[in-house]
């Protein structure tokens, strides 16, 4: 596959995810609530995967590429190009939602447009560790499960369909602690044009999503090859 095929790939999916779910959160959040917001994502995630799996192999996440990665199912020459597409897709659809959130009167841009935060900055007003060991299971989880879901271990055609459930039942577990990132490409897509503590928290959510991705490539090789190498 021609790599600028893959690459923007990875733009368009991670632009696709961070502004579909990110504007329900900001515009019909009060109507759905953090369930209809969850399946938003998880839904984006599943149509993108569906569209996208073929290309790229549809990661949209920093976290999944790393996970990938350590578990010998991703090259290491296409991390920085991967990361890259994925970080500007989720800024693209920042600044998108911001333009068009501003002429929203019922939306208050200057307070934030579905930020990531941590401690008094949670949705719950969690504590910050109790916010960071949430995004490290959350994550480890997702990647856990795509590692496994992209094998043999389940049936052809229905990986998406098992990867966009897992993502949707786990933002209803970490939006009450964090708003839901899992994705360092999400967080920082709806934090540019905020900035202060919206910045400053997004090495805590990198570092939270960096420990997540290494267990979960343990665990995948764990459960998928005996020799201690995941492998398709």
């Amino acid at each position: 596959m021609c790599g600028c095929k893959k690459y923007a790939a990875e733009f368009l999916g991670t632009f696709l995810l961070v502004f579909l779910g990110c504007s329900s959160a900001v515009f019909a959040g009060g109507q759905i609530g953090w369930l209809g917001v969850s399946l938003v994502f998880g839904l984006t995630l599943m149509s993108c995967a569906f569209i996208f799996g073929g290309i790229s192999g549809c990661h949209l996440n920093p976290a999944v590429t790393v996970g990938l990665f350590l578990a010998k199912r991703f090259p290491a020459k296409d991390i920085c190009g991967y990361v890259f597409a994925q970080l500007i897709g989720a800024v693209a659809a920042g600044l998108l939602l911001y333009v068009i959130a501003k002429g929203a009167p019922s939306v208050d841009v200057a307070a934030g447009l579905a930020l990531n935060g941590l401690g008094e900055h949670s949705p719950t007003a969690c504590s910050v560790l109790s916010g960071f060991l949430g995004e490290i299971v959350g994550t480890f989880v997702l990647i856990f499960v795509i590692l496994l879901a992209t094998t043999k271990l389940v049936p052809d055609g229905w990986a998406p369909v098992v990867i966009g459930s897992t993502l949707s039942v786990l933002l209803m577990c970490v939006i009450p602690l964090t708003n839901g990132s899992l994705n360092i490409a999400r967080s920082l897509g709806v934090a540019v044009l905020h900035g202060g503590w919206a910045i400053t928290q997004l090495g805590i959510f990198a570092a939270a999503h960096f420990i997540g991705a290494v267990l979960a490539a343990l665990a995948g090789c764990f459960f998928t090859n005996e020799n201690g190498c995941c492998k398709k």
